[in-house]
């Protein structure tokens, strides 16, 4: 292993219990970490965010200047030195030049306005909540799996290994299917799952929003792995007979971070189309993607992936402002597929016995903290406070001038305390912290990298202990979950960040208009009060 991985790597000694000998066995497990991301900013990222700061900024600088100069001529008159001055200078000039003068302005201001982006509100979403009798325990997951007859001992005991260190509590759903011997990649298995998940939470949605369907201009699913003729969008356009003109969008194999792409395009639609609303559906589906071969890498997936999906309803209609919870404030992407280990680090394929599934490479963690850095480094310009702004490109333009000659010292304090970068606190930016409830592993590095508190990851953590990983809809039951905690109060910004295949990372800002109270109907209703206390036990 090369010297410059060993900070990656942490160990775990774990009791295997009396051997046959009667000997007290133990192994060592060893894992590879997050990178430490913020210890490697790169500028050129940095750049970028503070690109996308200045191309609005020009009204940050001038607008000022242009009020405080406005304030000191005013403020040295008396109102009636003002008045005589306003209408001497109105007498000089005939009624067609005023008239003239008031058209330009209202032209401009129109053209301002009209060239403003429309604001995009969220009015309310939607998660499914499976039916109990889909409902496992991690020993429940085990003996479906076992009852199945697909795997072997050795791959049955891995699968349980992973499953007590997931992070995944006894309360996650998975289809029935997954306990048969017969195939479960199959389209009538697919669609039956699909039309569960999508109509579940859609039915919710237009009933707590009273949405009609025909009133939908927009439509946007995405679903990574089942992607079946005719679309998803298409069964969900029949189901619910939704208008012939509607713009529908189906997104396939991009991964655990396609639904803030998703929200991304019916974003762009509304701006494109005034006066409309947009439905956002993201899902996935377990059994059509479960894995019955032996091969380890491939069998992560099945330990970890559960049932669910979110439906989302957005508005770009200035009037629906005071119905909606949200407004979308960024949404910064960032894609790594040009880099091959990236593209390659989750991959679809078939094993040596043609069983098709999802490979999971060894370089996920590295690749996924070179994502995360650099989306977050994008994203930084765009929402911290200026004084975090200024400490933190102050540190790096230090480091990046001036960190090879403090390397050199070795063992000099100070310069170590100089070359130390500054880490920003992304809690000044935040109120709430959405981040994809990918594994136990991911958040706990997450944590310790942006140094976030209990109380900050608490939403993730619970989504994944109580759902397990939905996919892309994992960020909306983590939302859903500050909902049902009462936690969310005007004005409060929600950052929601999801990393997938391609290598992708994406993050989506909101800000909200109201506080939100506990709502009717919420996936968390009936066991909220569990939590955080159940994430001890």
């Amino acid at each position: 292993m090369a010297a410059r991985e060993e900070h990656l790597l942490s160990t775990e000694i774990v009791n295997r219990g009396i051997s046959d000998g009667g000997f007290q066995t133990f192994s060592v497990r060893v894992r590879r970490r997050l990178p430490d991301f913020l210890q490697s900013v790169n500028l050129k990222y940095v750049k970028l965010g503070y690109h996308y700061l200045i191309n609005h900024g020009i009204y940050l600088a001038t607008v000022p200047v242009l009020v405080l100069v406005f304030s000191a001529e005013v403020g040295s008159l008396s109102r009636e030195e003002l008045w005589r001055k306003v209408w001497d200078n109105a007498a000089c000039y005939d009624l067609a030049t005023v008239l003239s003068f008031v058209a330009l302005f209202v032209f401009t201001l129109s053209l301002y306005i009209m060239s403003k982006p429309r604001p995009i509100y969220l009015l309310d979403f939607a998660c499914y909540k499976p039916s109990d009798d889909l409902k496992v325990t991690k020993e429940q997951f085990i003996e479906l799996a076992r009852k199945s007859g697909k795997f072997d001992e050795p791959s049955l005991e891995f699968q349980k290994r992973i499953l007590e260190s997931s992070g995944i509590g006894d309360a996650t759903y998975v289809p029935k299917v997954i306990g048969s011997s017969e195939n479960t990649a199959t389209m009538k298995e697919g669609r039956a799952e699909a039309s569960m998940v999508m109509f579940g939470a859609l039915d919710e949605l237009f009933e707590k929003t009273k949405i009609r369907p025909k009133d939908v201009g927009v439509l946007v699913v995405n679903c990574s792995i089942f992607n079946p003729t005719p679309s998803l969008s298409a069964m969900i356009i029949n189901h619910y007979k939704m208008r012939g003109n509607i713009l529908s969008f189906n997104l396939g194999g991009m991964g655990c971070s396609a639904g803030i792409i998703a929200l991304d395009l019916a974003r762009d639609m509304l701006q494109a189309n005034p006066n409309n609303y947009a439905v956002v559906v993201s899902a996935e589906m377990v059994g059509f993607n479960w894995y019955p071969g032996k091969e380890r890498s491939m069998l992560i997936p099945n330990c970890f992936f559960r049932m669910g999906c979110s439906a989302l309803l957005l508005s770009n209609r200035r009037r629906d402002y005071h119905r909606a919870k949200y407004s979308l404030e960024h949404i910064v992407r960032t894609h790594k597929a040009s880099n091959d280990r990236a593209f390659r680090c989750i991959y679809q394929e078939e094993d040596s016995q043609r069983y098709k599934g999802l490979r999971i490479s060894k370089d996920l963690v590295e690749v996924g903290g070179d994502a995360l850095k650099t989306n977050i480094t994008t994203l930084g310009p765009l929402v911290l406070p200026l004084s975090e702004q200024l400490f933190f490109f102050g540190n790096l333009i230090w480091r990046h001038l001036f960190g090879n000659k403090n390397n050199n010292a070795k063992g000099n304090s100070n310069s170590q305390l100089a070359n130390k970068p500054y880490i920003p606190d992304y809690k000044l930016a935040f109120e709430h912290f959405c981040f994809y409830a990918a594994s136990k592993t991911v958040l706990n590095e997450l944590q310790r990298n942006l140094e976030l508190s209990e109380n900050n990851m608490e939403a993730s953590r619970a989504t994944l202990h109580r759902f397990g990983n939905t996919s892309s809809s994992s960020i909306w039951y983590e939302l859903a979950y500050l909902e049902a905690k009462e936690k969310i109060t005007r004005g409060d910004r929600v950052w929601q960040i999801a990393f997938g295949s391609g290598f992708k990372c994406n993050s989506a800002v909101w800000k909200a208009i109201r506080r939100v109270k506990k709502p009717s109907t919420n996936p968390w209703i009936d066991c909220v009060d569990m939590y955080p206390q159940s994430l001890t036990q």
